[in-house]
């Protein structure tokens, strides 16, 4: 099973519904716009104009190419990583989270300060829920142990 198989989806925003079908949704919308923004501001943050340049791929379908402008760049692009944006967190990047996270939680219905761990809980609890609501086969594919929050099967 996969990982995201069972995981609860906001109602009407869930991978089994084309997402031709939701696209003028509001909080599909708004979920969209703060995605496509912290990702424009990451690619900013890894690739800037003035350290890369970019080349047309020779291969169709391929995107193209990133490339460093001078030795100079390269050594500073080698910097770059997103694990060094993640572990600098500048504020522009915990705006943009807080941000997306927000369009998130009310897309759930939830307040948009919600803490990590009430949102983790509230999941737990829709699942089961839905698990709880497509039959006992589903519900019984959470065992007791995962209830509890520890997150490990009886059967390990």
């Amino acid at each position: 099973m996969g990982v995201f198989e069972t995981f609860p989806f906001p109602e009407s925003l869930t991978p089994d519904i084309p997402a031709a079908l939701y696209a003028s949704d509001p909080h599909a919308k708004r979920i969209a716009t703060a995605a496509k923004r912290l990702d424009e501001l990451r690619n900013a943050w890894l690739n800037p104009p003035d350290l890369i340049g970019i080349e047309p791929e020779v291969v169709p379908g391929y995107p193209d190419r990133i490339l460093p402008k001078d030795t100079v760049a390269a050594v500073e692009l080698r910097e770059r990583t997103l694990t060094n944006l993640y572990n600098q967190r500048p504020q522009w990047l915990v705006a943009a989270h807080r941000d997306l996270d927000a369009a998130v939680a009310d897309a759930y219905g939830w307040p948009a300060d919600i803490s990590e761990e009430d949102a983790l809980a509230r999941l737990l609890e829709l699942n089961l829920a839905r698990a709880a609501a497509n039959g006992p086969m589903l519900a019984n594919n959470v065992d007791e142990d995962e209830r509890n929050g520890n997150g490990e099967s009886a059967e390990e």
